[in-house]
This record gives structure tokens, sequence and C-alpha cells, in this order.
């Protein structure tokens, strides 16, 4: 069993800005593997189904992205797994735009929500899809820049990425995330 978590901000006004590309993946896994995120409570919208013979249950913190870890550490219990059957898939400032890395454990990197995950359930060793967003321009204030919506350029970039890093979550699934990290961090040029 896995838990695949896509970090993100709930509502409208978050909607399509670049600190919610972990729940645009998480989306496009559902919708890809037929999984309805249909469940709800109030820290979290969530759905389970398959990936070949693995059970997997996709997730959506409503908790807003600072406070992920109460959801995954809530999960974590009720499932009785362990942090390393965790996914956790999020926006990255110092990918460029169209990358993906995948992650086996590691330091949160100043990310809010990999802060709070690891605070949480008192662990770094849970997986990570890292989807790039870029640096802002100029000297645009971060926080805001990864609050706003990307533009209409750059959503061609960001929609295969999103396919890539939900390719990537099926491939650590299936092949294990040592094989998914060797085929998935690479440039998208050197494909």
């Amino acid at each position: 069993m896995y838990i695949v978590m896509g970090l993100g901000n709930p509502g409208v006004r978050y909607e399509k800005t670049r600190h919610n590309v972990g729940f645009m993946v998480v989306e496009r896994l559902a919708q890809a593997l037929d999984i309805s995120l249909s469940k709800r409570s109030r820290l979290m919208r969530w759905g389970e189904g398959m990936i070949v013979q693995e059970r997997v249950i996709l997730v959506e913190p409503l908790t807003y992205m600072n406070n992920s870890g109460l959801v995954a550490k809530k999960l974590l219990r009720a499932q009785e797994a362990a942090p390393e059957r965790l996914i956790v898939i999020y926006d990255d400032l110092d990918l460029e735009p169209g990358q993906i890395r995948i992650r086996q454990n590691g330091g949160s990197g100043g990310h809010g929500g990999i802060r709070s995950i690891m605070g949480q359930i008192s662990s770094e060793n849970f997986m990570r899809v890292r989807v790039g967003i870029g640096r802002p321009p100029g000297r645009q204030d971060p926080a805001d820049y990864v609050l706003s919506p990307f533009s209409k350029s750059e959503w061609e970039e960001i929609a295969l990425s999103i396919d890539e890093a939900g390719d990537a979550v099926f491939y650590i699934i299936v092949e294990g995330v040592a094989r998914a990290m060797n085929e998935f961090n690479r440039r998208r040029e050197d494909w």
C-alpha cells in the first residue's frame, strides 16, 4: 500500500497556482487510474484504487500547504504504514519548469509543506516527486510567485511535467524508487 500525497492549497483562489502542482498531479493520476477523489474530511480529500497489484490512496490535504504534515501523520497512523510508503508530490523553485526529480528521502529544501510533514511524522524517510516551477523573475517575492497562476506560455511545459510526475509515481510503485530515480532524474532534453 502506498499513500500518494499531492501538496497544495484548497480553494478556487489557489487552484491554478504554482504551489498547487502537487494537487494537479494527484488529479491527473486519479483521472488516469479512474480513481474518484470523492472522499472528504475536514483535513483532506482522497480516493483509493490500485496500481497494478498495489493499493494506493491518492490524497490532497485541505489544511493549507504549511500544515500538510497533519494529514500525513493521520494517514500513516490510520493505515499503519511506514513513512517509506509515502510519496509526496510538490512544487520546487530550484528546478526549471518541465523538470522533475525523485528523491528517496532528505531535507525540506526550505519547502514549508515538506518541513511540516517531516516535523509531524518525525522522519525524512519518505519519497518525494519534485516538480519544477522555476525561480521568480527579477526581484519578485518567491511567496507571491508560488501563489500566482502559470502564464499561458508556461502551461504547455507544466502540463508535460504534470504528466511525467504522474508517470514517475506509477514507476516508483511498479519498479521501485531506485529504478524510478535512474529513469526520471534527467532533463527532458536528454530523453
